[in-house]
């Protein structure tokens, strides 16, 4: 097997070398790009010692926090391209937690591009996870706060991935990864993943399925966005994850609706309704089986810069918040007002 591997390696990179010869009198280009998010967050229990959040990336209580700040460089040369995307702060730790305590943490995404033709481009290195509707950054999130469902699927992939055209509106992603969320690992174990996405014509309805897999790992996710008028859009993410790895045995399943409106283009309202149900003895949320959260998030723009205010209710079916007291509950309530700037 590593035979073969190493044979199709090399015949890859020799295709390389062979189209690259063609490309060395292009003209580079290089664009560069960026963001910053900070926050507040109260949640109204007041827990004692703790932030009663179960979700990525807002872990603080009555406090000013700073997210992240990204620098991200794009550069690109005939048939190849080449993307830097840095990121400092808690938020990017947690995104590539496996590696806190190392120089990794600050790459949220680097990776290379070849692209032999219009129809396929082949890309090695560190990505975001095409799984979920959310994404990392906050610029491009209309919630601050994260669903159940971005928190515990995956981060990011570290490998080889091969994009499709397949006419139309309609691509194929292939790819194989190191386990989910390493970077690096001596692991013999390799996932599989896949995204099948097309679209109507008009671009008003969009659907993506996506998958990955290894042994002991299967994940399915469903992403659709509709846009009804002008002023109104709506969204949906579902996905079901069943891991047996080790001593874990998990499995969960995600529903998240967002409806979006904007009635002008510096304003506009999200209303995420999150289920997340855990099905398995060895639940990921102790004395939980089900949440359900509800976040309603303004968007104000003034030129690049975004303010959220944003109110969110979470109510699972299990004693898993803690109430100022110091009692447990089984529900709470969180305001969060975020600044989110884009260059």
């Amino acid at each position: 097997m590593l035979k073969k591997i190493s044979a199709g390696a090399i015949g890859f990179l020799s295709f390389v070398s062979i189209h690259a010869q063609t490309d060395s009198t292009k003209k580079p280009t290089t664009t560069f790009s960026g963001s910053l998010d900070a926050y507040y967050r109260f949640n109204f229990s007041n827990p004692p010692g703790g932030t009663n959040n179960l979700t990525s990336f807002t872990n603080s209580q009555n406090s000013f926090e700073l997210g992240m700040a990204t620098l991200r460089v794009d550069h690109s040369v005939g048939k190849v391209s080449a993307t830097i995307d840095l990121g400092f702060g808690r938020r990017a730790q947690e995104f590539s937690y496996n590696d806190v305590g190392t120089t990794l943490t600050a790459v949220k995404q680097a990776y290379i591009s070849f692209a032999p033709s219009d129809k396929v481009k082949f890309t090695i290195g560190k990505w975001a996870t095409h799984i979920g509707y959310e994404v990392l950054d906050a610029i491009g999130n209309r919630n601050y706060s994260m669903s159940y469902g971005f928190s515990y699927g995956p981060f990011f992939h570290t490998g080889l991935k091969a994009d499709i055209s397949l006419g139309g509106k309609s691509t194929l992603m292939l790819g194989v990864a190191n386990p989910t969320d390493y970077v690096s690992t001596t692991s013999t174990v390799k996932v599989a993943i896949a995204q099948f996405s097309t679209a109507t014509k008009n671009d008003k309805l969009k659907a993506y399925l996506n998958f990955q897999g290894a042994t002991g790992l299967t994940q399915f996710d469903l992403v659709v966005t509709g846009v009804l008028s002008s002023q109104f859009n709506i969204s949906y993410d579902g996905t079901l994850q069943s891991s047996k790895i080790g001593t874990a045995n998990s499995s969960w399943k995600d529903h998240a609706l967002y409806l979006n409106y904007d009635p002008t283009n510096k304003f506009g309202l999200t209303l995420r309704g999150d289920y997340f149900d855990d099905r398995k003895l060895n639940p990921l949320i102790v004395n939980a089986k089900n949440i359900f959260a509800a976040t309603l998030s303004a968007n104000v723009k003034v030129d690049n810069l975004t303010i959220i205010p944003e109110l969110r209710l979470d109510n699972a079916n299990g004693a898993i918040f803690t109430k100022g007291s110091g009692a447990p509950t089984k529900s709470t309530a969180t305001f969060l007002l975020a600044a989110v700037y884009k260059f």
